[in-house]
Parts: structure tokens; sequence; C-alpha cells
């Protein structure tokens, strides 16, 4: 699994840019345009909440898990409408955007949260950290399956009965190369090219193979309710996220320019974020990658 200083380096380098260019209670996850791309990005970060809290039913006086609560945009909805959400998360500076604003978040690895860390709950969700669990020495040893079985039976035994899980992931799409073939040396513009700049923004991070081996790995824990591709979406959700953290103005000017000494001292660095592309981006276009929205339930 990524640990906390693969974590911090992808979410709490960039953390005062994210939360700048996307509000102090940044969502940095996939919204859910639902083919209107005419919405504004909060409209669709708006809809998506709403359709988590009606799929695993978030309503007044339920207690909610959010694993990788990111900077707190689901669980500050969830505490608009009247629930108790509680957020764990392996960035310190996510921690510390989120309690600025009371939200109730652990500086905590969502791979061991239990009933004697948190309680129960009467629904969880997670949306984006399931990339980070498996890392690719992970994959390579062969425990990938492994890993994600344990952290179904982990999040089943904070659940109440028949309790659901709401999981949004990026996977390995379609078109995805293998894995050899990817090399931050490989030919500019080629797909090697560009996942492995995204490695190197994610570091001790991989992506499951495809929706199938997510739900082939819940079961006998869960059974799928429903299963959707949200890659249109994320794709306009990321050239949203790319206007805004590019565009030009003093305060963000400062803020890049304390990432000076970080982009001197690592190559990772200034590979993942001054290549002058959006690997994310392209690895959607090109369907390298995609990205589901699992509802499962509790058996």
């Amino acid at each position: 699994m990524a640990g906390r200083k693969d974590i911090d380096f992808s979410y709490s380098l960039t953390d005062r840019v994210i939360r700048l260019a996307l509000g102090e209670l940044a969502d940095f996850s996939g919204a859910k345009y639902d083919g209107d791309f005419s919405l504004s990005l909060e409209e669709a970060q708006r809809r998506k909440h709403e359709y988590v809290a009606e799929q695993i039913g978030i309503e007044s006086g339920r207690r909610v898990l959010d694993l990788g609560c990111g900077w707190g945009g689901l669980l500050n909805y969830i505490r608009r409408i009247g629930a108790t959400g509680l957020g764990v998360t392996l960035s310190s500076a996510q921690v510390a955007a989120c309690r600025r604003h009371g939200l109730d978040v652990h500086l905590y690895d969502a791979r061991q949260v239990t009933r004697d860390s948190f309680g129960s709950f009467d629904a969880v969700a997670s949306l984006g950290a399931f990339e980070h669990f498996c890392s690719p020495d992970d994959h390579r040893a062969g425990h990938q399956e492994q890993i994600y079985r344990r952290f179904f039976e982990q999040i089943a035994g904070v659940l109440l009965d028949h309790g659901r899980f709401y999981l949004q992931t990026m996977v390995f799409g379609r078109n995805m190369i293998p894995l050899d073939q990817i090399d931050r040396h490989a030919p500019r513009d080629s797909d090697a090219w560009y996942l492995a700049m995204m490695g190197a923004a994610f570091p001790g991070s991989f992506l499951p193979f495809g929706k199938d081996q997510v739900i082939r790995c819940a079961d006998p824990y869960f059974r799928l309710v429903s299963a959707e591709s949200g890659r249109l979406d994320y794709l306009e959700t990321i050239r949203q996220w790319d206007m805004r953290t590019e565009s030009w103005n003093p305060r963000m000017a400062l803020l890049k320019l304390r990432l000076l000494p970080r982009w001197l001292t690592s190559a990772d660095f200034r590979f993942a974020y001054t290549s002058g592309a959006s690997s994310n981006l392209v690895c959607f276009e090109r369907e390298l990658i995609d990205h589901y929205r699992l509802v499962l339930e509790k058996t």
C-alpha cells in the first residue's frame, strides 16, 4: 500500500494549490455529470454527493465512514443533511484542513479500520482511496487480490447488517498496455510515457485490473448492487481541475513558487508535475484507465 510518505507526496505537497483552485473543502474525486457537461464543477460534485447518499442510505441520524476522505467534500455534505460522518486519511495536510472546518477526521490507515477503532457504521464510502491500497511491489509479489479481500472483510466488519458500501475507483482500462512496457524514458506522448508519469505522481499505488477484479474480491462479504463507468465524467472533471490549477493569479503563482525546492531536488516531482502534460487526462482519453462507481451491500 502507498504509505504516509507516498500519500503526502501525492496530496500534501500540493495541498495549498488544490485548496486555492477547488476550495477549502475541495472534492478531489470524479464528479457526476450524467452527460450534462453544461453543469459547473460544483454542481456535478453535489450531484455525486446526492447519488452516494441515495445509493447507500445516508440520511439524518445515520453514522457514515469515509475512507480516504480527502479535503472533506463528502463529509461536509454528510454533515449538512444531518448525518454523522467520520473520515480517515494518510495525508497530514488533509487532516489539518478538515479539522479546521470542524470535520471529524483522523490520520489513520483505511485498511486498518475495525469496530475497535471507531465503532460500527450504517454506511461506508470511499472515493478514490482504493487506488492506493495495493502497491506495485504488492502486485509483483502476487498479493493484490489478498489485499483487496482482506480490505473488504475489514469493511464488512464495521458495517451493520445489510449496510452498504459505495466504492469509487480508477481501474486499468481495456487498452492497458503490458506493465513491463511502462517507462519514463519511452517516447514522449506514448502510452508507456503517460502511464509512467501517472506512476510518478502516485508512488506506491497500483490499480485493479478492471471492475471485475474488485467485484470478485468483494465476494463473499458483499453482493454487487450496481456498477457504472464514470470515465467520461472523470474526463470533464480533470479538464475543470486543470483549468483552475493552471490559471494565473498572484496567490497561485506564489504557492507554486514555494514548490521550487522540491522541483530542484526530486526528479520524480519534476516528471510527475512539470512535464507539460496531463497524464491522467490522456490515460482516460485513451482508455488506458477507466473509472467505476460500485454500490455493494453487506451479505
